[in-house]
């Protein structure tokens, strides 16, 4: 796009009251006027010759692959003059999404080998979709009269998802503290265990797992070698209706329970199983296939950052029926969702039944504060006190619903926001010493 600048618009405006006043007292000298609007013009038309052109801009974009929420990070632009003249100064403007907030215009002064390389900081707003739409420019001739726009779409896709930068360093942490568990040769006790192989008897080992059978065909001692089975599927089922959106600690329960999630498939992808991801609310929203190995975790922080905030409630018996079906062996399924009372849990206790005839679940939720909170505030008015018998009320009815699912076989999990993580990840490694799988 090209247009006048205001330089020009003002020399326009000045040379009016000139032909205004030759228009009515000396109209023979009219020629004056054109002569003016003439050289106007040209300067115009010469200032647009000697401007660089919006073809020879090349637009270069290093985005980062994914944003923390509650963090900020940097976007490389470089712009680059192939050929023509270069531009004393470029105004550039990167436009988002709703996602991620705008950053602030800038104007670039300066060339170096004919490029001009900047950055931006990208803030995100809240966890989804974000995206770099395009990328405003505008340069104006060396006469100042003419301005050359130019507009680059984009349409670059940056995931939001919830800051779990220390979801590797925790994890590895974790992980080396039980590093022998499920990756090296080692006797395990217990039933379940998977044979591995048979070793010569050595002072120090359970003399439980001799081989008498062998030993005596060998006529040397013998112990049975076992390693933890691997390959597991670990399924991360997440409500994302009403309940899970409302927010804990000033953030939201669905992004809590993300974070927890994100660093428990860490440590299940080294430990060799296999994930993946399930969001529902009304319906299915997001699926996923079963993902492995290490470098899948990327991916399903893409996964994860497409779980969108909804005011719907819950729909257990369309999600679970549905995630049911595509599991074609027995899973782990972490559930993660939120109820208030025995009558809106009663759907849910059903279908969670269903999946316990083949699969094991987790039951994840977070303890309600707001509630305990109720309960041990100081009985000053009657209002508080009828607070404090309601809450007492609804804490019961929350309690007999965890015990209805314990008694189905299921693990329930309900702990504080600072716990949720630790938590989860000491569970599932207690299920993989048990061999529940």
């Amino acid at each position: 796009m090209i247009a006048p600048t205001l330089r020009a618009i003002w020399l326009m405006l000045l040379g009016l009251p000139v032909m205004l006043a030759i228009a009515v007292l000396a109209p023979a000298f009219w020629i004056v006027s054109g002569v003016w609007i003439g050289a106007l013009f040209g300067a115009l038309l010469l200032d647009l010759a000697l401007a660089p052109r919006r073809t020879a801009m090349q637009v270069h974009i290093d985005a980062p692959p994914v944003l923390y929420m509650n963090s900020e990070d940097p976007v490389t632009i470089t712009l680059r003059a192939a050929r023509g003249p270069l531009p004393l100064q470029v105004h550039a403007l990167l436009e988002t999404n709703a996602f991620i907030a705008p950053p602030n215009a800038t104007v670039l002064k300066g060339w170096a080998n004919r490029e001009h390389q900047f950055t931006r900081t990208l803030k995100p707003i809240r966890r989804g979709r974000g995206q770099l739409v395009q990328l405003w420019l505008h340069w104006t001739g060396p006469l100042g009269l003419i301005r050359i726009k130019r507009v680059e779409p984009l349409n670059i896709d940056v995931p939001v998802t919830p800051n779990t930068r220390w979801v590797q360093e925790e994890a590895v942490r974790i992980y080396t503290r039980d590093a022998d568990f499920g990756i090296k040769m080692q006797l395990e006790r217990g039933d379940g265990s998977e044979f591995d192989a048979l070793r010569e008897f050595a002072t120090g080992m359970d003399r439980r797992a001799i081989d008498w059978k062998q030993s005596a065909r060998h006529r040397q001692l013998l112990a049975k070698e076992f390693r933890t089975e691997r390959n597991h599927n670990i399924v991360f089922a997440f409500d994302t209706g009403r309940l899970m959106c409302e927010p804990l600690g000033g953030v939201p329960k669905i992004d809590r329970a993300i974070n927890a999630a994100l660093l428990l498939a860490y440590v299940s992808l080294r430990s060799g199983d296999k994930t993946a991801l399930f969001g529902f609310d009304a319906q299915p929203t997001v699926t996923s296939n079963v993902l492995s190995g290490v470098g899948a975790f990327p991916h399903l922080q893409q996964l994860a950052s497409r779980l969108d905030y909804s005011a719907e409630e819950a729909n257990y018996t369309l999600a679970l029926t549905s995630l049911a079906s595509r599991l074609e062996r027995r899973s782990l399924i972490v559930l993660f969702t939120d109820f208030v009372d025995t009558i809106s849990a009663e759907l849910m206790l059903e279908n969670v039944k269903r999946l316990m005839d083949r699969h094991l679940v987790i039951f994840a939720c977070f303890e309600d504060e707001q509630l305990a909170e109720m309960i041990e505030a100081e009985p000053v008015t009657a209002d508080l006190v009828s607070r404090a018998v309601i809450a007492d009320g609804l804490l019961r009815e929350r309690e007999l619903v965890l015990r209805k699912l314990e008694h189905l076989g299921v693990q329930v999990i309900e702990t504080r926001p600072e716990r949720f993580s630790a938590d989860l990840v000491s569970r599932y490694l207690d299920i993989k010493r048990r061999e529940m799988l």
